[in-house]
Protein backbone atom coordinates (compact mmCIF):
# COMPACT_ATOMS: atom_id res chain seq x y z
CA UNK A 1 0.00 0.00 0.00
CA UNK A 2 1.22 3.50 -0.91
CA UNK A 3 -0.16 5.83 1.64
CA UNK A 4 -3.89 5.06 2.73
CA UNK A 5 -6.06 3.15 0.25
CA UNK A 6 -9.92 3.38 0.43
CA UNK A 7 -12.00 0.13 -0.63
CA UNK A 8 -15.41 -0.60 -0.07
CA UNK A 9 -14.41 -2.36 2.97
CA UNK A 10 -12.90 -0.01 4.72
CA UNK A 11 -9.79 2.48 4.93
CA UNK A 12 -6.34 1.20 5.34
CA UNK A 13 -3.62 3.23 6.95
CA UNK A 14 0.10 2.64 7.15
CA UNK A 15 0.92 3.96 10.96
CA UNK A 16 4.66 5.18 10.52
CA UNK A 17 4.52 8.30 12.82
CA UNK A 18 2.56 9.87 15.55
CA UNK A 19 1.04 12.29 13.07
CA UNK A 20 -1.44 9.38 12.27
CA UNK A 21 -3.06 8.62 15.28
CA UNK A 22 -4.81 12.06 14.66
CA UNK A 23 -5.74 10.96 10.93
CA UNK A 24 -7.08 7.82 12.25
CA UNK A 25 -8.96 9.42 15.32
CA UNK A 26 -11.15 11.73 12.77
CA UNK A 27 -11.43 9.35 10.13
CA UNK A 28 -12.89 7.04 12.95
CA UNK A 29 -14.74 9.75 14.54
CA UNK A 30 -16.35 10.44 10.97
CA UNK A 31 -17.50 6.99 11.10
CA UNK A 32 -18.66 6.41 14.05
CA UNK A 33 -21.49 9.97 13.02
CA UNK A 34 -22.02 7.86 9.70
CA UNK A 35 -23.39 4.74 11.48
CA UNK A 36 -25.12 6.62 13.78
CA UNK A 37 -23.35 5.03 17.50
CA UNK A 38 -24.26 8.26 19.07
CA UNK A 39 -21.78 10.75 21.28
CA UNK A 40 -20.79 8.32 23.86
CA UNK A 41 -19.63 5.44 22.24
CA UNK A 42 -18.05 7.88 19.49
CA UNK A 43 -16.04 9.23 22.39
CA UNK A 44 -15.17 5.98 23.22
CA UNK A 45 -14.40 4.81 19.66
CA UNK A 46 -12.12 8.08 19.41
CA UNK A 47 -10.23 6.46 22.72
CA UNK A 48 -9.71 3.42 21.12
CA UNK A 49 -8.55 4.63 17.60
CA UNK A 50 -5.69 6.75 19.14
CA UNK A 51 -4.80 3.88 21.63
CA UNK A 52 -4.17 1.49 18.46
CA UNK A 53 -2.22 4.07 16.70
CA UNK A 54 -0.41 4.93 19.92
CA UNK A 55 0.74 1.26 20.11
CA UNK A 56 1.43 0.67 16.42
CA UNK A 57 3.82 3.49 16.50
CA UNK A 58 5.91 2.84 20.16
CA UNK A 59 5.87 -0.59 19.84
CA UNK A 60 5.76 -2.17 16.10
CA UNK A 61 7.54 -2.46 12.95
CA UNK A 62 5.61 -1.96 9.30
CA UNK A 63 1.77 -1.06 11.44
CA UNK A 64 -1.25 -0.42 9.16
CA UNK A 65 -4.89 -0.69 11.05
CA UNK A 66 -8.18 -0.84 9.27
CA UNK A 67 -11.06 0.82 9.91
CA UNK A 68 -14.47 0.33 8.28
CA UNK A 69 -18.22 -0.48 8.95
CA UNK A 70 -19.73 -3.34 10.32
CA UNK A 71 -23.71 -4.33 10.35
CA UNK A 72 -26.26 -6.59 11.94
CA UNK A 73 -29.61 -6.88 12.47
CA UNK A 74 -30.84 -3.35 12.78
CA UNK A 75 -27.75 -1.38 13.94
CA UNK A 76 -24.24 -0.45 12.38
CA UNK A 77 -20.71 -0.11 14.38
CA UNK A 78 -17.65 0.74 13.39
CA UNK A 79 -14.75 -2.08 13.33
CA UNK A 80 -10.76 -1.30 13.76
CA UNK A 81 -8.50 -4.21 12.93
CA UNK A 82 -4.75 -3.39 13.81
CA UNK A 83 -1.15 -5.33 12.59
CA UNK A 84 2.49 -5.17 12.63
CA UNK A 85 5.21 -7.07 12.12
CA UNK A 86 7.36 -7.25 14.95
CA UNK A 87 8.03 -7.48 17.76
CA UNK A 88 5.29 -9.00 19.11
CA UNK A 89 4.07 -10.22 22.48
CA UNK A 90 4.91 -13.40 24.04
CA UNK A 91 1.45 -12.96 26.28
CA UNK A 92 -1.34 -10.77 25.08
CA UNK A 93 -3.70 -11.49 28.23
CA UNK A 94 -0.95 -9.84 30.17
CA UNK A 95 0.28 -6.73 28.16
CA UNK A 96 -3.80 -6.07 28.24
CA UNK A 97 -3.79 -5.42 31.83
CA UNK A 98 -3.15 -2.20 32.83
CA UNK A 99 -0.43 -1.19 34.81
CA UNK A 100 1.61 -3.33 32.24
CA UNK A 101 4.62 -1.45 29.82
CA UNK A 102 7.43 -2.69 27.70
CA UNK A 103 8.64 1.62 27.27
CA UNK A 104 8.12 3.43 30.49
CA UNK A 105 4.96 4.43 30.13
CA UNK A 106 1.61 4.41 31.84
CA UNK A 107 0.72 0.96 30.30
CA UNK A 108 -3.14 1.65 29.87
CA UNK A 109 -3.25 1.51 26.20
CA UNK A 110 -4.19 -1.99 25.60
CA UNK A 111 -6.53 -2.03 28.90
CA UNK A 112 -8.49 1.19 28.06
CA UNK A 113 -8.95 -0.56 24.29
CA UNK A 114 -10.72 -3.68 25.96
CA UNK A 115 -12.42 -1.61 28.38
CA UNK A 116 -13.86 0.99 25.65
CA UNK A 117 -14.36 -2.11 23.18
CA UNK A 118 -17.84 -4.24 22.24
CA UNK A 119 -15.67 -6.74 21.65
CA UNK A 120 -11.90 -7.19 21.56
CA UNK A 121 -9.74 -10.23 20.38
CA UNK A 122 -5.68 -10.60 19.32
CA UNK A 123 -3.15 -12.65 18.61
CA UNK A 124 0.60 -11.91 19.00
CA UNK A 125 3.45 -14.24 18.27
CA UNK A 126 7.14 -13.05 19.37
CA UNK A 127 9.23 -12.28 16.08
CA UNK A 128 5.96 -12.03 13.58
CA UNK A 129 4.06 -9.59 15.37
CA UNK A 130 0.24 -8.29 16.23
CA UNK A 131 -2.85 -8.62 14.93
CA UNK A 132 -5.62 -6.96 17.22
CA UNK A 133 -9.20 -6.39 16.41
CA UNK A 134 -12.34 -4.43 18.41
CA UNK A 135 -15.65 -3.57 17.24
CA UNK A 136 -17.53 -0.90 18.96
CA UNK A 137 -21.62 -0.56 18.86
CA UNK A 138 -23.96 1.58 20.15
CA UNK A 139 -25.45 -0.83 23.02
CA UNK A 140 -24.59 -4.46 23.37
CA UNK A 141 -21.87 -6.52 23.66
CA UNK A 142 -21.09 -8.13 19.82
CA UNK A 143 -21.06 -11.78 19.57
CA UNK A 144 -17.75 -13.47 18.11
CA UNK A 145 -18.61 -14.22 14.71
CA UNK A 146 -18.89 -17.05 12.67
CA UNK A 147 -17.05 -15.98 9.64
CA UNK A 148 -14.35 -13.09 8.87
CA UNK A 149 -13.11 -11.96 6.28
CA UNK A 150 -10.60 -8.44 4.87
CA UNK A 151 -8.89 -7.73 1.63
CA UNK A 152 -5.97 -5.39 0.47
CA UNK A 153 -5.84 -3.30 -3.11
CA UNK A 154 -2.74 -3.97 -5.06
CA UNK A 155 -0.09 -1.08 -3.81
CA UNK A 156 -0.92 2.37 -5.79
CA UNK A 157 -4.65 1.14 -5.98
CA UNK A 158 -7.81 2.71 -4.52
CA UNK A 159 -10.27 0.19 -4.89
CA UNK A 160 -9.43 -3.65 -5.06
CA UNK A 161 -10.66 -6.83 -7.19
CA UNK A 162 -11.00 -8.77 -4.64
CA UNK A 163 -14.36 -9.47 -2.30
CA UNK A 164 -16.41 -11.59 -0.04
CA UNK A 165 -19.47 -11.74 1.20
CA UNK A 166 -21.33 -13.69 4.22
CA UNK A 167 -25.05 -14.84 4.30
CA UNK A 168 -27.43 -17.18 5.95
CA UNK A 169 -30.44 -17.91 3.82
CA UNK A 170 -32.82 -20.43 4.74
CA UNK A 171 -30.36 -21.75 7.69
CA UNK A 172 -27.96 -22.26 4.93
CA UNK A 173 -24.16 -20.66 6.24
CA UNK A 174 -22.46 -19.80 2.77
CA UNK A 175 -19.88 -17.31 1.73
CA UNK A 176 -18.26 -16.07 -1.20
CA UNK A 177 -14.89 -15.00 -2.01
CA UNK A 178 -14.21 -13.41 -5.72
CA UNK A 179 -11.37 -12.38 -7.28
CA UNK A 180 -12.38 -9.74 -10.40
CA UNK A 181 -10.27 -10.47 -13.29
CA UNK A 182 -7.51 -8.00 -13.80
CA UNK A 183 -6.94 -4.84 -10.72
CA UNK A 184 -8.63 -1.31 -10.43
CA UNK A 185 -12.05 -0.11 -11.34
CA UNK A 186 -13.42 -2.68 -13.57
CA UNK A 187 -12.25 -5.37 -11.81
CA UNK A 188 -13.93 -4.08 -8.53
CA UNK A 189 -17.59 -4.08 -10.37
CA UNK A 190 -16.86 -7.28 -11.61
CA UNK A 191 -16.89 -8.60 -7.69
CA UNK A 192 -19.63 -6.00 -6.70
CA UNK A 193 -21.94 -8.00 -9.26
CA UNK A 194 -20.72 -11.10 -7.67
CA UNK A 195 -21.24 -10.17 -4.06
CA UNK A 196 -24.90 -8.52 -5.28
CA UNK A 197 -26.15 -11.65 -7.45
CA UNK A 198 -24.65 -13.56 -3.71
CA UNK A 199 -26.74 -11.90 -1.43
CA UNK A 200 -29.54 -12.08 -3.97
CA UNK A 201 -29.45 -15.28 -4.79
CA UNK A 202 -31.96 -18.24 -3.93
CA UNK A 203 -31.34 -20.86 -1.13
CA UNK A 204 -29.35 -23.44 -2.94
CA UNK A 205 -26.31 -25.82 -2.77
CA UNK A 206 -23.27 -23.63 -3.42
CA UNK A 207 -23.03 -25.11 -7.23
CA UNK A 208 -26.72 -23.12 -7.46
CA UNK A 209 -25.48 -20.29 -6.17
CA UNK A 210 -22.16 -20.33 -8.39
CA UNK A 211 -24.62 -20.92 -11.61
CA UNK A 212 -26.76 -17.92 -10.49
CA UNK A 213 -23.87 -15.81 -9.80
CA UNK A 214 -22.37 -16.62 -13.52
CA UNK A 215 -25.58 -15.49 -15.04
CA UNK A 216 -25.97 -12.44 -12.82
CA UNK A 217 -22.60 -11.27 -14.20
CA UNK A 218 -22.80 -11.78 -17.99
CA UNK A 219 -22.43 -7.80 -18.34
CA UNK A 220 -18.71 -7.62 -16.34
CA UNK A 221 -14.97 -8.87 -16.80
CA UNK A 222 -15.19 -11.74 -15.06
CA UNK A 223 -14.47 -13.36 -11.47
CA UNK A 224 -12.76 -16.35 -10.40
CA UNK A 225 -14.79 -17.34 -7.87
CA UNK A 226 -16.12 -20.01 -4.96
CA UNK A 227 -18.75 -20.55 -2.78
CA UNK A 228 -19.07 -22.48 0.47
CA UNK A 229 -21.19 -23.85 3.14
CA UNK A 230 -20.88 -24.76 6.44
CA UNK A 231 -22.92 -27.43 7.84
CA UNK A 232 -20.69 -28.45 10.90
CA UNK A 233 -23.78 -30.09 12.81
CA UNK A 234 -23.75 -32.73 9.80
CA UNK A 235 -20.21 -32.46 9.83
CA UNK A 236 -20.00 -31.79 5.91
CA UNK A 237 -18.79 -28.74 4.07
CA UNK A 238 -20.14 -27.97 0.75
CA UNK A 239 -17.81 -26.30 -1.87
CA UNK A 240 -18.21 -24.94 -5.71
CA UNK A 241 -15.40 -22.97 -7.82
CA UNK A 242 -14.54 -21.43 -10.98
CA UNK A 243 -10.81 -20.59 -11.26
CA UNK A 244 -8.08 -19.52 -8.99
CA UNK A 245 -9.70 -19.31 -5.82
CA UNK A 246 -8.07 -21.24 -2.95
CA UNK A 247 -10.13 -23.06 -0.42
CA UNK A 248 -8.47 -25.21 2.24
CA UNK A 249 -10.25 -27.12 5.63
CA UNK A 250 -8.15 -27.31 8.09
CA UNK A 251 -8.79 -29.85 10.83
CA UNK A 252 -8.70 -29.79 14.52
CA UNK A 253 -4.95 -31.29 14.53
CA UNK A 254 -3.86 -29.00 12.16
CA UNK A 255 -4.37 -31.03 8.81
CA UNK A 256 -4.69 -29.37 5.34
CA UNK A 257 -7.15 -30.37 3.15
CA UNK A 258 -7.48 -28.78 -0.05
CA UNK A 259 -10.88 -28.05 -2.14
CA UNK A 260 -11.70 -28.53 -5.38
CA UNK A 261 -12.12 -25.42 -8.01
CA UNK A 262 -13.06 -26.13 -11.85
CA UNK A 263 -11.45 -23.58 -14.54
CA UNK A 264 -13.05 -21.37 -15.84
CA UNK A 265 -14.48 -17.30 -15.21
CA UNK A 266 -17.86 -16.46 -13.67
CA UNK A 267 -19.78 -14.51 -16.20
CA UNK A 268 -18.01 -16.21 -19.30
CA UNK A 269 -18.86 -18.74 -21.60
CA UNK A 270 -20.38 -21.44 -20.16
CA UNK A 271 -18.34 -22.74 -17.20
CA UNK A 272 -18.77 -26.41 -15.67
CA UNK A 273 -20.30 -25.93 -12.24
CA UNK A 274 -19.88 -28.78 -10.10
CA UNK A 275 -20.25 -28.84 -6.28
CA UNK A 276 -17.90 -31.43 -3.98
CA UNK A 277 -18.98 -32.46 -0.34
CA UNK A 278 -15.89 -32.19 2.33
CA UNK A 279 -15.42 -33.44 5.93
CA UNK A 280 -15.89 -30.65 8.25
CA UNK A 281 -16.05 -31.45 11.90
CA UNK A 282 -15.82 -30.00 15.52
CA UNK A 283 -12.80 -27.74 15.59
CA UNK A 284 -12.59 -27.21 11.81
CA UNK A 285 -11.21 -23.78 10.00
CA UNK A 286 -12.33 -23.21 7.11
CA UNK A 287 -9.57 -20.93 4.73
CA UNK A 288 -10.21 -19.43 1.37
CA UNK A 289 -8.54 -16.94 -0.31
CA UNK A 290 -7.42 -14.95 -3.76
CA UNK A 291 -4.23 -15.29 -5.44
CA UNK A 292 -2.65 -12.24 -4.20
CA UNK A 293 -2.29 -14.77 -1.22
CA UNK A 294 0.50 -17.39 -1.71
CA UNK A 295 -0.26 -20.57 -0.15
CA UNK A 296 2.74 -21.51 1.94
CA UNK A 297 1.38 -20.68 5.02
CA UNK A 298 0.96 -23.56 7.57
CA UNK A 299 -1.16 -23.39 10.60
CA UNK A 300 1.10 -24.91 12.78
CA UNK A 301 3.81 -22.13 12.30
CA UNK A 302 1.10 -19.97 14.56
CA UNK A 303 0.46 -21.93 17.86
CA UNK A 304 -2.90 -21.05 19.30
CA UNK A 305 -4.14 -18.85 16.07
CA UNK A 306 -6.91 -21.33 15.67
CA UNK A 307 -8.22 -20.55 18.57
CA UNK A 308 -8.78 -17.35 17.79
CA UNK A 309 -11.35 -15.22 15.98
CA UNK A 310 -11.73 -16.22 12.22
CA UNK A 311 -11.20 -12.40 11.60
CA UNK A 312 -8.26 -12.06 13.64
CA UNK A 313 -6.80 -15.63 12.11
CA UNK A 314 -8.01 -14.06 8.23
CA UNK A 315 -5.89 -10.84 9.12
CA UNK A 316 -2.94 -12.79 10.57
CA UNK A 317 -2.83 -14.91 7.05
CA UNK A 318 -3.26 -12.00 5.34
CA UNK A 319 -0.35 -9.84 6.72
CA UNK A 320 2.40 -12.45 6.04
CA UNK A 321 0.65 -14.01 2.70
CA UNK A 322 -0.79 -11.90 1.34
CA UNK A 323 1.64 -9.84 -1.98
CA UNK A 324 2.12 -6.46 -2.29
CA UNK A 325 1.86 -6.68 -6.17
CA UNK A 326 -1.90 -7.68 -5.79
CA UNK A 327 -5.21 -7.63 -4.54
CA UNK A 328 -5.64 -10.20 -1.82
CA UNK A 329 -8.65 -11.17 -0.04
CA UNK A 330 -8.62 -13.62 3.20
CA UNK A 331 -11.60 -15.27 4.42
CA UNK A 332 -12.01 -17.70 7.62
CA UNK A 333 -15.13 -19.46 9.04
CA UNK A 334 -14.92 -21.77 11.62
CA UNK A 335 -17.49 -24.95 13.09
CA UNK A 336 -19.83 -24.39 15.19
CA UNK A 337 -21.00 -27.32 16.51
Amino acid sequence: MNGDAVTDSGIWFRVEASSAASAVRRAAERLGEQVELGEPRIADLAIVAAELTSNLVKHADEGVLLLRPVRRAGEAGVELVAMDSGPGMADLTVSSQDGHSTTGTLGIGLGAIVRQASWFDGYSLPGRGTVLAVQIWPAEPAQPSWAGALTRPLSGETVSGDGYAVRVADGRHQVLVSDGLGHGPLAAAATEAAVTAFRDAPAGPPAAVVSHLHRAMSYTRGAALAVAELVPEAGVLHYAGLGNIAGVVIEGDGQRRGLVSLPGIAGHQRPTVRGYDYPFGPGSRLVMHSDGVVDRWRLNDYPGLAERSPLVMAATLLRDAGVRRDDACVLVARSWA
